[in-house]
């Protein structure tokens, strides 16, 4: 072999595992990451009810460690709460009461939003979600009875870690106190074998 092709097949030979090394960085960044979402809503999973991490008062002051600056800027007039869950402590309830403001409630797991929902599907002033795996959803089923109704919107979640972010929108500043505390007012409960 020439000297220009031993060259040639040593760049070629450079290049080829660059891009190997390159592409398995890139998808290695998710599960090396400690500041995603997921991780930082981590922090909550103490809690009954959600946190507060973005207040709506002029961008506010966030509530607590959890948001310590790993959401991007959010809008000025939206209050985001924020409750993490884990599946293998059993279903979880996420239990919120509407009222005249907009409210979304979207569902996280490790690979992004699954499921998201807003106030209009509310039934008497209520939003009722119960987050399972799909073992405590045929069980669920299994021992459910048939006579009686529930209001309650089952989903099987995709992962047994995730969290649950609401958004409560203030359209006129007098509502600005409302859409915080509609935000930290979903509850988000573990769901026990008796209920």
């Amino acid at each position: 072999m020439t000297p220009f092709g031993r060259f040639l097949l040593a760049t070629l030979c450079g290049l080829v595992l660059a891009g190997l090394v390159h592409v398995a960085a890139v998808l290695a960044i998710p599960y090396l990451a400690t500041g995603d979402a997921l991780s930082q809503a981590r922090a909550t999973l103490a809690n009954d009810t959600s946190v507060l991490v973005h207040a709506v008062e002029t961008g506010g002051k966030a509530e607590g460690a959890p948001a310590a600056g790993w959401l991007p800027r959010q809008d000025p007039a939206v209050a985001v709460g924020i409750c993490a869950y884990d599946l293998d402590d059993g279903p979880v309830r996420i239990t919120a009461e509407t009222g005249p403001l907009l409210e979304t409630i979207a569902l996280h797991g490790r690979n992004g939003a699954y499921y998201a929902i807003t106030d209009q599907a509310a039934l008497r002033g209520t939003v009722e979600l119960v987050i399972m795996t799909k073992r405590q959803y045929d069980e669920a089923l299994a021992s459910a009875d048939e006579d009686e109704r529930n209001r309650d919107m089952r989903i099987v979640a995709p992962s047994r870690e995730g969290f649950v972010s609401i958004r409560v929108l203030a359209a006129l500043p007098s509502q600005q106190a409302l859409a915080n505390e509609a935000a930290r007012s979903v509850s988000c409960t573990i769901d026990g074998p008796d209920e």
